[in-house]
């Protein structure tokens, strides 16, 4: 009994004139997703995200410092001169592709303080409330000689040292 066997051998065909058009398609496919991905908006949350409900929970006269901190967390920014007001700024933007960033959401959330450390008022400020600032565009003037291209080099003649 000889049981050696070989199996058939099974050819598969292969459609020469569909094969382009397949990758053709599967080409399309990938770019088509490919694209569609690129363009979805890139979504990031800056700041504290302080809720309206915890901002609601703030009494002005009856909360300290120790409590808010307690409600809200350490605040993002301090009144830089005597830490009578606390800040929660928080802010949502999306950027797609290679577009700039724009601000979808931004919130401030200012807490002042009495000289005894309780609450006087919270005040909330959303994107609408911001007002535009146009930036000065002045120079400061620097003490001292402005030279030229040609002082500079008619003044740099006698600096050479003999050895």
């Amino acid at each position: 009994m000889n049981t050696n066997k070989k199996a058939p051998v099974v050819r598969l065909s292969i459609n020469k004139a569909r094969s382009p058009l397949r990758l053709a398609m599967l080409g399309t496919v990938l770019i088509v997703l490919g694209l569609s991905t690129a363009c979805a908006p890139r979504v990031n949350m800056h700041g504290n995200a302080v809720q309206l409900e915890e901002i609601a929970a703030i009494e002005p006269g009856v909360y300290t410092r120790d409590r808010v901190l307690d409600t809200l967390g350490s605040p993002s920014s301090t009144d830089p001169y005597d830490d009578s007001a606390w800040y929660y700024i928080s802010e949502r933007t999306e950027t797609t592709a290679f577009f700039a960033p724009e601000v979808i959401e931004r919130q401030v959330v200012a807490i002042i303080f009495d000289e005894h450390g309780v609450v006087k008022s919270v005040d909330v400020y959303d994107k609408n409330s911001a007002e535009y600032v146009n930036p000065v565009e002045r120079k400061t003037p620097t003490a001292g000689n402005s030279l030229g291209v040609i002082e500079q080099m008619l003044s740099n003649l006698g600096r050479f040292n003999k050895k």
